[in-house]
């Protein structure tokens, strides 16, 4: 195997390693009680401490709503 060969076969494993772990983690919908829709990158964490839910927004922004608040939420299809 010449090095271009091997140099794209790296490429080409290095994508489909990240495109594997890019796929690990589902995203989420949260409802919150007065009808909104939040859509979320990974699963919302929840602190039973502060009552306030962590999570990380589409556009990568981590953001928390008070628990209370949220209605109901589900892993996104």
């Amino acid at each position: 195997m010449g090095p271009q060969i091997k140099r794209i076969a790296v490429i080409i494993g290095a994508c489909a390693m990240l495109t594997g772990l890019a796929g690990c983690s589902s995203d989420y919908i949260m409802t919150t009680k007065t009808g909104d829709m939040i859509v979320t990158q990974g699963k919302p964490e929840i602190d039973k401490d502060t009552g306030m839910t962590r999570y990380t927004d589409q556009s990568g922004v981590e953001r928390q709503i008070n628990t209370n608040d949220v209605a109901q939420m589900m892993e996104k299809d």
